[in-house]
Order: C-alpha cells, then sequence, then structure tokens
C-alpha cells in the first residue's frame, strides 16, 4: 500500500474529528488533502497556475461542505466529486473545453509522486458508478445540489421545479445510493 493511500485511510476519522470543532485534526486534514486534490485536477487541467487555484478552490467548497459527509462513508470518492465539480467550473469560467487524455495517454503516465493518482481514478469510478445507477432526474439533482453546490431554490429554477420536488427528488436519490452502496447492486 502506497504511503499516500495509508494517509488517506485516516482522513474519515480527521474529518469527524473536524466536525466535532477539533481545528488540529482540520488543519492536518486539509494539508493531508493537497496532494490528492492536485493529482485530482491535474486528470482535467494541464495549466498549472490554474490547478492551483482549482486546489485552493476545492479546499473552499470543501471547507463549505464539509458537515455533508459521512465518516462513515468513503472519503475519495467525496473529494473527487467536488475536486470534479470545481475543476470543470474553472475550465468554464475561464472559457477552455476540457481537456480530456485518452485511457492509454493517462494510463501510460508517470505515476505521481503522492501515489494517489491510481487510487483517484478507481475512486472516480465507483463515484461514476453510483451516480449512473441513478435516474436521469435524481442524479442531475445530485450532481446539482451536492457537486455543484446550487441552493435548493437554484437547482428548482434551473429545472423548473418546486423545492419540495427538488427535495423529493434528493432524498430518493440519497436512498438509491445508500442501498446501491450496501452491495444492492440493482438499478433503482
Amino acid at each position: 500500500m502506497a504511503e499516500g493511500e495509508a494517509q488517506a485511510r485516516a482522513w474519515p476519522a480527521l474529518m469527524a474529528r473536524a466536525q466535532a470543532g477539533d481545528k488540529a485534526a482540520y488543519n492536518r486534514l486539509l494539508k493531508a488533502m493537497v496532494p490528492a486534490i492536485r493529482a485530482f485536477v491535474r486528470r482535467k487541467i494541464c495549466d498549472e497556475a490554474l490547478i492551483e487555484d482549482v486546489v485552493q478552490e476545492t479546499l473552499l467548497a470543501i471547507h463549505r461542505v464539509r458537515h455533508t459527509y459521512d465518516p462513515q462513508r468513503p472519503i475519495l470518492p467525496w473529494v473527487a466529486a467536488i475536486t470534479s465539480a470545481r475543476s470543470i467550473d474553472a475550465l468554464r469560467q475561464s472559457g477552455r473545453r476540457l481537456e480530456v487524455q485518452d485511457e492509454d495517454a493517462l494510463l501510460n503516465r508517470a505515476a505521481e509522486p503522492d501515489g494517489f493518482e491510481s487510487a483517484g481514478r478507481e475512486e472516480n469510478d465507483v463515484l461514476t458508478g453510483y451516480l449512473g445507477s441513478l435516474p436521469p432526474r435524481q442524479r442531475e439533482m445530485v450532481e446539482s445540489v451536492h457537486l455543484g453546490e446550487q441552493s435548493l431554490m437554484q437547482a428548482a429554477a434551473q429545472n423548473n421545479m418546486s423545492v419540495s420536488a427538488v427535495k423529493s427528488l434528493l432524498h430518493r436519490a440519497m436512498l438509491n445510493l445508500r442501498k446501491y452502496g450496501r452491495g444492492t447492486h440493482e438499478k433503482p
């Protein structure tokens, strides 16, 4: 097991302590996450200055939504989802197209020195599988509210829905994701 992966296994406990108000644990967690976040961002963005901006934006987003993390769940998919959303936002804001690397180039690329590249790819695949298991409307709401950090009102307005309809879709999506995460891999 790579040293970076072993450290990442301690992150859920650090986040639980941070959620309980332990500032030292929170600082340790954020510092430990930076190499993994940077590796995730490098999979989507090649501009070093933009990469560092996205790393900072991701850390701010994690700070804003840290209360949503469940320490009983894997943390890397949660971090990868936030990082991916911030990367895409940064590319959109800068007017750039998403630079998609082909699978062979990604696999043959030298491993990141922090050891998170393969773990990040696996965790991102898991997250994509979970989201892909949802019906389209539920997936859209999860992506808008939880990954895109929109408010319920913003998601409702964007999708021509009521706030209660958005809440209902999110509730059903979370139930389906829990079911899927427990090993019941049937489509919801």
